[in-house]
This record gives structure tokens, sequence and C-alpha cells, in this order.
């Protein structure tokens, strides 16, 4: 005897998005299962019933810009055009530059003269535009000047923010993490040394045998580039310690109650267990977890089984026999016609099935987890009517 088959809570978006104690909305999972359309979709819904709304993307394929109607997205919030704003919400959109939010962190946090110091390094230069890490880093960065632009201005209620497509969906959180171990790392510290000890007298203290590490590192790294990296590091040092500082007020924004975030993935074993190890990482850092969306789901309508459509797709094509195909613009069904739809249907049953049992194995493993599906659609999201047709998915719970 079996028990009953396992299901999830609906997971009610529309509640969260209309709840004006919900001030920051982040869409996170692995690469390629519909993160930004998820984030597009649900500031457009909330823009269009009242929110003051702005959405913040990190995805370099500018899908959000051209669904949204704008020619460019950069790093300053614009404003979308053919948003329904009778109801007093407003949206706005923007894309992450990753090395112009760390300029202006340089620019903002330390003296013109430092800053630039810093902004004509060779070594801040590489960092600020390919360091492993500093993109997630700076999307938290964003986050939080956003978050402190709209308490002090007034001009948005809610963020929505579309993570990093990165190959790890934990990144996002890890990213102020690494990149301060960067500048506290052993390497560093060792290059850096010298500069840090204050005094002859305690210059005095490495010896000749500090000249000799310098020495093997210039002769390794080159003169030049040791040289490079040693004065980044020493004028950031001036201003790293308040990257810290926000990456922890960033963090524990995160963690407010104020914060909702939705996992997105597709009915597949990978990306499901991409969205499993994020749910537990959620659950560890006490991160307010709304709910898990699933992206692309395969709906099939008639009631006919995979393998009684492959059966009658044979008899139809034996039934046709030879018979040469219709010519060209021949409208009529015939034989052939309808069992080409038939195999459709089963290749389309067989594919529903299979992720049926995906999702029913994730209701098994989070029985707890309130979950929303949205149907696979038939084209790309390109305009503002196709985020409003994810956002319906999105949002219905019955």
């Amino acid at each position: 005897m079996t028990g009953p088959e396992p299901t999830s809570p609906p997971l009610d978006l529309a509640a969260i998005l209309g709840d004006p104690g919900v001030g920051v909305v982040v869409c996170c999972g692995a690469g390629g299962v519909g993160k930004t359309t998820t984030a597009a979709a649900l500031a457009l819904y909330a823009a269009e019933r009242g929110r003051r709304v702005v959405v913040l993307t990190i995805d370099p394929a500018r899908r959000l810009a051209q669904s949204m109607g704008l020619t460019e997205l950069d790093n300053t919030p614009r404003p979308v055009a053919g948003v329904d704003t009778s109801a007093g919400g407003s949206l706005d959109a923007m894309m992450l530059d990753m090395k112009r939010t760390f300029d202006e962190v340089v620019l903002t946090h330390a003296d013109p003269e430092k800053a630039r110091e810093i902004l004509d390094n060779p070594v801040y230069q590489a960092v600020s535009s390919s360091f492993a890490g500093t993109q997630e880093y700076m999307a938290m960065e964003r986050l939080g000047q956003l978050r402190q632009q709209a308490g002090a201005e007034g001009t948005w209620d809610l963020i929505v923010v579309d993570t990093p497509p990165s190959r790890s969906a934990l990144d996002f959180l890890d990213a102020p993490a690494r990149l301060g171990s960067f500048l506290d790392g052993r390497f560093i510290r060792l290059l850096t040394a010298p500069a840090r000890v204050g005094g002859r007298a305690s210059l005095r203290l490495f010896g000749t045998g500090m000249s000799l590490v310098n020495a093997t590192l210039g002769r390794l790294l080159g003169r030049q580039l040791l040289t490079d990296v040693s004065t980044f590091v020493m004028a950031m040092d001036t201003v790293f310690g308040g990257f810290r500082a926000r990456a922890e007020q960033t963090f524990a924004l995160l963690q407010d109650k104020r914060t909702r975030f939705v996992v997105v993935a597709t009915p597949e074993r990978d990306a499901l267990r991409e969205a499993g190890y994020f749910v537990q990482r959620l659950a560890r850092d006490g991160m307010p977890l709304a709910g898990l969306v699933l992206n692309r789901v395969t709906v099939t309508r008639a009631p006919l089984s995979p393998g009684r459509a492959l059966a009658a797709a044979e008899a139809l094509e034996e039934l046709a026999g030879d018979a040469p195909p219709p010519g060209e613009g021949d409208e009529e069904w015939t034989e052939r016609h309808t069992a080409a739809l038939l195999r459709t249907h089963a290749d389309r049953a067989e594919l529903a099935a299979r992720q049926r049992q995906l999702i029913r194995g994730v209701a098994a493993a989070h029985p707890q987890l309130p979950t929303a599906q949205v149907p696979a659609a038939a084209g790309d999201i390109a305009d503002l009517d196709g985020l409003r047709s994810v956002a319906a998915d999105l949002t219905r719970t019955g």
C-alpha cells in the first residue's frame, strides 16, 4: 500500500510582492534557469500593482533590457516605458557594471589623491575587471547602495535582484569573504610586509632574509609587477576596511525579515540539485527563503499516454503505406500529418512524466518548501506582454 503522492505547498508570490514590509526580493539559482526573466516579471507585476520598484540584473546577455524595450541598460537605474502606473507604482531597471561600481566605491571612500593612485594602478585595473568573485562582490555592493538610496530618498520601496550567472549559485553569498581573503592572503602579506613595518629599527628585524625573498619574488614576477602589487595593496588597505563593513551590512540586509529569497530552477536533475544546495545554505545562514520557482515545466493537456500515442502513430503510418506525401499547399490532414503530431505528443508526454517525477522528488525532500510552477513558453520572452504572462503564472496559486 502506497502513501499519498508528495506535494508542495503553493508559493504565494502575489502576497509577498504586495506586502509593504518586503523591501528586497533576491532571485537565485544555477545559470540558465530563467532567473533574469523571473526577476523582471516579478518586478513588473509589483510595479503595476503600486510598488515603486528597481530591478538589478547581473546577466550579461541583456535579455532584461530587450524584454523591457530598453535600448541600453547600465549601472544607472532607468525608467521602463509602457508600465501601467495607474496604481501609483513605477519601474526602473539597471544592469551591474562591475568595474564602474568598483571605481565608484574607491572614489567615494578614498581621498582624491589616494583614489587616483588606486584607479591608475595596473593591478587594480585587472582585479576590478576580471578577478574571480569581483562581479558577485560588486553585486552585493550595488545592492547596498540601492538600499541606502531607497532609504535616504524614498526612491523605491522594493528592490528585485537577479543574482550573477555563476558556476555555483552559492558564489553570490561567498563573494565578500573571497575578495577579502585575496587582500588578506599570506602571499599578499609577504609582498607588502616591508611597507607595513614602521621605522628603521623594525625594518632591520627583517634583515637580509627579507631582502632575499623580495629579490627572489622580483625575479619570478618581475620587479615592476611586484611594485605594482605592493602599491595596490597598500593603497587599497585604506579603503578596504570599509568594503568589509559594507559587505557585512549587506549580508545582514539579506538576513533581514524584509528580504525574501526566491530560488529558481528548471525541472532538470542538475538544476534541482543546485537548488537543493541553495535551500540548505539559505537555511544555514538564516536567510529568509520564500520558496522555489520551477521554470519551463512541460504541460500536456491531452489524456493520451505516450505508449498509446506511439501505437496510434505506427498504425497510421502503416495505413499510409507508400502513398506519396501531399503536394505543396495541400492543407488536408493526412495520416502522415496525424502520425507526426502523435509522435510529438508522445515525446512531450514522456518529458512531462520525467519532470513530474523529479518534481515529486523535490516535494519529498523539502515537504515544507512553497513552490510555484511556470509552464514552458512557446517562444522567447521579448516584451512586456511576455513578462506579464510569466508574472501571471508566477503569481497563480490555484
